[in-house]
């Protein structure tokens, strides 16, 4: 085959799994877990039935690669922070408004959708990555003076990420921002 038709083809197979994802979250949100099926799911994206079963075998497994999804799209914005301009400090209080921020978004969620999606290795390697990027970001705060260095950039990235995740119960953005500003006050060397 040419490569542009492999191309086509390709482009064509991840803007169906694009559909079928956005779909099915969508329903998800609006039927609850247990109101969507896969006859539902193929009728919202326009393709039969057995189609869909060529991306997916069930609804369950379509969340999860939403979810994998949406872990992905927070680790990268998290990272562009990271990159972005400013000393260690800054960076790492754009980090962790941002952390917080998702942390809030993610209120809301069915305590059942919540406990498929958050099942899977995808989450326990996620956490990991989050820690361990946390955890650098504070070694480089300590090495620039701007972060304690009387407790490890582990047990701080774990104090952050705990902290942070109380966001999730938060009513407004500006609450979440207090959050974030005492857990950096937390962080901050005694002088």
């Amino acid at each position: 085959m040419p490569k542009l038709w492999n191309e086509t083809i390709q482009e064509h197979r991840r803007a169906v799994r694009d559909t079928v994802l956005e779909v099915t979250a969508a329903l998800v949100a609006e039927h609850g877990l247990r109101g969507v099926t896969m006859s539902r799911i193929a009728e919202g994206t326009g393709i039969g039935r057995a189609t869909l079963y060529k991306y997916f075998p069930d609804v369950e497994s379509i969340l999860t690669a939403w979810h994998e999804r949406q872990i992905a799209d927070h680790l990268q914005e998290l990272s562009a922070l990271r990159d972005g301009p400013g000393g260690p400090g800054e960076r790492l209080t754009a980090v962790l408004g941002a952390y917080a921020s998702i942390q809030r978004r993610r209120h809301g969620h069915d305590a059942e959708i919540g406990a498929v999606l958050h099942r899977g290795e995808h989450v326990a390697h996620a956490e990991r990555h989050l820690l361990r990027f946390v955890s650098e970001l504070l070694a480089g705060g300590v090495e620039a003076g701007e972060v304690r260095d009387d407790v490890s950039p582990d047990e701080l990235a774990a104090y952050c990420l705990h902290a942070l995740g109380a966001a999730g119960g938060l009513r407004s953005q500006a609450a979440a921002r207090r959050l974030v500003q005492v857990t950096m006050d937390g962080l901050r060397p005694s002088r």
